[in-house]
């Protein structure tokens, strides 16, 4: 199905802009244009909600193909926390997208958390133009526009200061609260 007059009204999407328009807002006005099927799956254009034993299959590729993405990256995190700290790795890596999986590599390698996140968070971005297609009015492009909202919001809520100083008083408590040597 074509949503000609839902994609020709939204706002054009910069990597690393603030968002034109809330998620919130988008969802709303999803709410009357889409069909019951394909807004049925707009819940699943989120971060973070594969869970590691299995993804929900659904009737979008573009869905289904972006879980994937989501868990094998997630799984790679995971895994290379596993293994920094001795302990038993979760499931198995799927390999399957290998970009996620040399992406986690690669953030879990950076020092710097924020530069870790916005690294994953543009693998994402691109991850999402890739997956697209090149359908304009069809319903991967409403996927696709949710999931960059979401991105950029994100983006927005990182505040370097606020960040550092919740930083610094969880790990003080974590020094105060830890076993003294030779005690």
């Amino acid at each position: 199905m074509a949503y000609y007059f839902l994609v020709s009204q939204l706002p054009y999407l910069t990597y690393g802009q603030q968002p034109p328009v809330t998620s919130g807002a988008f969802l709303e006005l999803c709410g009357s244009s889409l069909s019951k099927d394909d807004a049925a799956l707009l819940p699943y254009c989120a971060f973070g909600i594969c869970d590691f034993e299995e993804i929900p299959r659904t009737k979008s590729v573009f869905i289904n193909e972006w879980l994937q993405r989501e868990r094998t990256l997630a799984l790679s995190l995971a895994w290379s926390r596993s293994a920094k700290q001795k302990r038993d790795a979760p499931l198995e890596v799927s390999h399957d997208p290998a970009d996620a999986e040399v992406q986690a590599k690669a953030a879990f390698a950076m020092e710097n958390p924020l530069e870790a996140e916005l690294f994953i968070d543009r693998g994402r971005w691109n991850a999402v133009e890739s997956l697209v297609g090149t359908d304009y009015f069809g319903v991967n492009t409403i996927y696709a526009y949710l999931l960059k909202l979401r991105l950029m919001e994100r983006w927005s809520s990182f505040k370097v200061e606020e960040g550092f100083a919740e930083y610094k008083a969880l790990y003080a408590g974590i020094i105060e609260n830890a076993p003294k040597a030779g005690v």
